[in-house]
């Protein structure tokens, strides 16, 4: 009798040949998405200083909070924090992720 199909053996031999790729590809894809936030960040940061540049350029003086940029409309409430829940501070005329 000829019966078609995979062994017990060579289901193990594949599962365990697929785990294995799984294994090595997650600490690629975790440091991959630690690379976006940080950079995602930054990007922020770049934009909240764009920020402080205009009401520098309207007040003739740098803001003291970053309070004050969301106060006159030039950012967002949202636009004060990161996606990694870093919070963007105005320290010296210069936007600083703390």
């Amino acid at each position: 009798m000829n019966k078609r199909g995979f062994t017990l053996l060579e289901m193990i031999f594949v599962l365990s040949v697929i785990s294995l790729v799984f294994l090595l590809t997650i600490p690629n894809i975790q440091k991959a998405l630690q690379l976006l936030h940080n950079k995602g960040c930054e990007a922020q940061v770049t934009l909240v200083d764009g920020a402080i540049l205009q009401y520098e350029l309207t007040y003739l003086n740098p803001p003291t909070s970053i309070q004050e940029l969301i106060d006159e409309g030039y950012l967002k409430e949202s636009q004060s924090v990161c996606q990694d829940n870093r919070s963007i501070e105005v320290v010296d005329g210069q936007a600083s992720a703390q």
